[in-house]
């Protein structure tokens, strides 16, 4: 409970601080929160994914305070910096500590040796301040060259994954690319995608934890007596992928949206062909497992569907499912 307080602390810290030394203070306080959060004594990789996330985690707060006290020389003492030079440092910094590409190096590795709420964590909350921080910046260029990079690698990344916590990685990474397009137009249009993504990450990766699923193949063999669970999970794939009826349609509509307003078609269909990409592989694992690794047993057992994790599952699968529907319906009525 400590040091989820402190991660939450940290991250508030850095959102409402009024100075690049205060959000740096915030960004440390947590990271130093989320580390023993990461080690866990059951799992071995957790040691391994801890120590990476420090090392890159250090080196992006070493050389964010490097070009904050390049600001400050600059302003105070009027030494000769280009303004551009110290904000491309600032934003790559920032960029290394969100997992975009091409500083994503670190992330898929360190998802690999993480328990599923702590790659919630990492995929969600961890993104808040750094992001918040990026949309202070105003780096049209550079910020597009992250989001070509981070939705290409997000998309060919996770073509070939069999694990399932690096193909949730990859997808961040993709999701992340839309993020940063989304705060290139405007923060409340950022905020949505990441309330959606949240939401959508969650509802999967709670199902993960619940039933410790961390490969493919144990989605294909596991829940061959319970179709509804089956049906649900691979549907929540499919909306974290953006297929249209389901909920994570929505966000990327608005930014689709918005990119149009702006002019921006080349960024536009770039995020597009991508996301047919991360589209394709779903569709994959989803048929895959609904056409081919089939088989039933004479005797039926059905899961216990009475438990609170699977009512809330399928609560939280209601709305990742029907929430473009109910909230159309809304935008009609009112």
């Amino acid at each position: 409970m400590l040091f989820i307080t402190m991660m939450i602390i940290g991250t508030l810290i850095t959102v409402t601080s009024n100075s690049w030394l205060g959000a740096w203070m915030g960004l440390e306080i947590n990271l130093l929160s989320f580390i023993p959060l990461m080690s866990d004594s059951n799992n071995l990789k957790s040691t391994e994914a801890s120590l990476k996330y420090f090392l890159t985690q250090a080196l992006a707060s070493t050389v964010l305070l490097f070009s904050v006290i390049l600001l400050m020389l600059k302003n105070n003492m009027n030494y000769e910096i280009n303004n551009s030079f110290i904000s491309m440092i600032t934003l790559s910094t920032l960029l290394m500590k969100s997992g975009a590409a091409p500083f994503h190096f670190w992330f898929p590795n360190l998802m690999e040796g993480l328990t599923w709420i702590n790659a919630l964590l990492l995929m969600t909350w961890q993104k808040i301040a750094p992001l918040m921080l990026i949309s202070y910046l105003n780096l049209k260029n550079l910020l597009l060259i992250s989001v070509i990079l981070s939705v290409i690698i997000g998309a060919i990344g996770g073509l070939n994954q069999t694990s399932l916590r690096k193909l949730m990685a990859f997808s961040s990474i993709n999701h992340l690319g839309w993020m940063l397009s989304a705060l290139s137009i405007s923060e409340s249009i950022w905020l949505i995608y990441f309330l959606f993504y949240s939401f959508l990450s969650f509802t999967l990766t709670f199902m993960f934890n619940t039933f410790k699923l961390f490969h493919l193949n144990q989605l294909f063999s596991w829940f061959t007596q319970d179709k509804i669970f089956k049906f649900t999970l691979f549907m929540n794939f499919l909306s974290l992928g953006g297929l249209p009826p389901f909920l994570g349609f929505l966000p990327k509509w608005i930014v689709i949206q918005q990119l149009t307003f702006c002019n921006q078609y080349f960024q536009l269909f770039i995020l597009l062909m991508s996301t047919l990409i991360t589209l394709f592989f779903y569709l994959r694992i989803c048929y895959s497992a609904f056409m081919l690794n089939y088989y039933e047993n004479n005797w039926v057992m059905s899961l216990h569907v009475n438990n609170f994790n699977t009512k809330l599952y399928l609560l939280s699968t209601f709305f990742s499912i029907m929430g473009l529907f109910l909230i159309s319906m809304f935008y009609a009525m009112f």
